[in-house]
């Protein structure tokens, strides 16, 4: 079972995931404060304050990045170079293959080719691999 641990402020993140379990069925779980994950899984998040990690993401990655596969980040396409830059920054930060970029909610093109990154395109639970970095 794949699982996606997520965090979103606007509800785009939240409508993202939520179309992408209703296709997979893969279980999604908020991120709360103090989360601890008992299952690895892949983080999807949002860019905030025209480049920034969440802070609530942030704190989770510095508890759980051990256990995430990709970080996946979504953004506006106005804010240019800094368009979904918190999973740049994430996977820079903390040694996470990036996964997938995504702008608001994302279109059906965009949930259908993140369904298809995670399934196939990350391949052991080590991380070592940087096969994931394709966004």
């Amino acid at each position: 079972m794949i699982h996606l641990y997520f965090d979103s402020k606007t509800g785009n993140v939240q409508r993202f995931i939520d179309k992408v379990v209703q296709i997979t069925g893969w279980q999604a779980s908020k991120i709360q404060k103090d989360m601890i994950v008992e299952e690895s899984g892949h983080l999807v998040t949002f860019t905030t304050n025209f480049g920034k990690i969440p802070a609530l993401t942030e704190e989770f990655l510095t508890q759980n990045s051990n256990r995430l596969f990709s970080v996946t980040s979504s953004g506006n396409r106005n804010w240019g170079r800094n368009f979904a830059v918190a999973a740049d920054k994430a996977s820079a930060m903390y040694d996470i293959p990036l996964a997938f970029k995504f702008e608001l909610s994302g279109t059906m093109e965009d949930i259908n080719q993140f369904i298809e990154i995670i399934k196939n395109q990350y391949y052991d639970s080590k991380r070592g691999s940087k096969k994931l970095d394709i966004a």
